[in-house]
């Protein structure tokens, strides 16, 4: 199969995690629109949803879908999203979408987080692919230089010449050189850093299922 036929497998395997009567957490990104759009096929079975990203908002309204803003509901029972990078115990780099921040709202938000990803995305350790972090824009040649001090090249992200806005107005650097095989310690101390909004490593909201596309099909694993 495709890459695309894998996103569209998981994508519609996800639909199993969805609790009927209430409003799902979805994410960003070419995996997740195809949940998205397998979503429509049971919208009159959940309130709505809520998203992370004005993109994935687009389309889930598109689709007929409503979509609350997170300060009006309480907890979620899941959030379903993609993920660039994600290890055996679920910790994940993602942010290759530049929503990073409200996903990992949503994450927090959530009792589950299901990550849905084709086998390319299961590594080792992260770190091999460039590491998102949303960051202040004043800040961000003082952030290039501390990860520089671990041994990473930070670069602020362009789109069409000029540095990439994200949906909440700051700048996103990506990190390449990095191997960060204790994810929670690594997410903790960037988190402290002046002008860091949000590291794109999701350890404190890990992922609790990975529904895996791959030649077999899609493999569940739970963590």
């Amino acid at each position: 199969m495709t890459q695309d036929e894998l996103k569209t497998l998981v994508g519609q395997a996800a639909l199993h995690y969805v609790v009927p009567g209430e409003i799902v957490g979805v994410g960003t990104g070419s995996t997740v629109n195809k949940f998205i759009d397998a979503l429509a096929s049971i919208k009159d079975q959940v309130k709505g949803a809520v998203s992370s990203s004005e993109a994935s908002t687009a389309r889930l309204k598109a689709l007929g879908i409503p979509v609350f803003d997170a300060n009006d509901v309480g907890e979620l029972a899941v959030y379903i999203d993609g993920a660039d990078e994600i290890d055996g115990r679920g910790y994940m780099v993602k942010g290759g979408g530049a929503a990073l921040t409200r996903e990992k709202i949503v994450a927090a938000q959530s009792r589950l987080f299901v990550c849905i990803a084709d086998e390319s995305k299961l590594v080792q350790t992260l770190g091999q692919f460039p590491l998102p972090v949303e960051v202040i824009p004043m800040s961000a040649n003082q952030l290039v230089r501390q990860f520089a001090a671990l041994g990473g090249k930070a670069a602020i992200r362009q789109k069409d010449g000029q540095p990439l806005v994200t949906d909440n107005g700051q700048y996103i650097l990506d990190v390449t050189g990095l191997q960060i095989a204790d994810p929670l310690a690594f997410e903790t101390q960037v988190s402290q850093w002046p002008g860091v909004v949000t590291v794109g490593v999701f350890a404190h909201q890990k992922a609790g299922v990975c529904l895996l596309g791959g030649a077999a099909g899609v493999k569940t694993v739970t963590y």
